[in-house]
């Protein structure tokens, strides 16, 4: 049976990714974002595109459709290391997503939206949990009591409880997933905004047999990382089940950040050097502190197992060479334009 279904930033990776999901399956989707998807044609992922700044209540209380099936909220402010973990840009990413969030939530339930998914994030766990690489502790009870190493996971954090609120006093049905680490084809890939798979990634592709990449930090932070595939059927699963409380969605496949260059480089076929930039050599090079946020995080998803459904984990090196050939067309494509 087709579902009336909205999904909030559906202009970016994941959001694109889970609209053709849906799409596929024969649902009516709508889509608000300010921004077009940059890889997908919209007549691919989505029935209806809406430009629209879901900071504005307006907006928001136009797009919502009375009696929606599914919405999903995915709109936020971010981007990768540089981008979350500089500090400069802390001011836009707390108020522009705590801003979108309670637009929508309050809309919901007017609205009447039947289900609600919000997309948490890994950064909302504490700091002092994450100080070993070999042994991160991420298992959701965890979160509390809160230091999250961002404003980034702070916004995360509260918008959570924002929609548990709601919850409680207005009954809106609700499902939270903390997600690890999402990477695969037609995302960010250069900028400042992508995540550290298309980062290394990008690097490798444009480096000269012989030559020499730039890893950030030691190299020696562990993470692990899902591919988008596998992160669209989690979200799909969870969506089925009656499980309301945040539970993670990611990869239990932990590699160090130099390990994931090696992966990188293997691919590739090159012989390439991995040049760990620190410290002072750091600052003086880009004028703020090395971004690499923790020193261990990797997914448990021994709630989800138990909760919600099968576990999750595509090989990473697997997806990582799919992804790598993607992003080796965006390249060469960049090429030729610039000829």
């Amino acid at each position: 049976m087709s579902k009336k279904i909205l999904v909030l930033g559906g202009g970016g990776f994941i959001g694109g990714h889970l609209s053709k999901s849906l799409k596929e399956k024969g649902n009516h989707v709508r889509i608000c974002d300010i921004k077009s998807h940059q890889f997908l044609p919209h007549s691919l992922i989505c029935d209806e595109f809406i430009h629209g700044d879901l900071t504005d209540p307006n907006v928001v209380e136009k797009i919502i459709p009375e009696n929606c099936d599914e919405l999903y909220q995915l709109a936020a402010d971010m981007g990768g290391a540089e981008y979350l973990f500089s500090g400069i840009n802390d001011a836009n990413v707390m108020s522009s997503s705590a801003l979108i969030n309670l637009n929508v939530v309050r809309e919901c339930v007017r609205k009447k939206v039947k289900k609600v998914f919000f997309s948490s994030s890994a950064c909302v766990y504490p700091v002092f949990n994450q100080h070993d690489p070999s042994n991160p502790n991420c298992e959701e009870s965890t979160a509390y009591p809160a230091l999250p190493d961002s404003e980034y996971g702070w916004e995360k954090l509260f918008s959570e409880r924002l929609y548990q609120a709601f919850y409680r006093n207005h009954g809106l049905n609700i499902r939270i997933a903390r997600f690890h680490n999402i990477y695969g084809p037609f995302g960010t890939w250069q900028g400042g905004k992508e995540k550290v798979p298309a980062a290394m990634l990008r690097k490798v592709i444009m480096c000269d047999n012989g030559g020499e990449i730039e890893v950030w930090g030691e190299g020696s932070q562990t993470r692990s990382f899902l591919y988008i595939d596998d992160c669209i059927d989690a979200v799909s699963t969870l969506m089925e089940s009656v499980f309301i409380d945040p539970v993670n969605i990611g990869s239990e496949e932990m590699v160090t950040i130099n390990e994931l260059a090696e992966y990188a480089i293997g691919i590739s076929g090159k012989n390439i050097r991995v040049r760990n930039l620190t410290g002072e050599e750091f600052l003086k090079k880009y004028g703020y502190p090395c971004p690499v946020g923790v020193n261990g995080r990797n997914s448990d998803n021994r709630l989800f197992r138990e909760k919600v459904g099968e576990s999750i984990g595509y090989p990473l090196n697997e997806g990582l060479t799919k992804t790598y050939h993607w992003i080796n067309e965006q390249v060469l494509k960049s090429k030729n334009l610039q000829k």
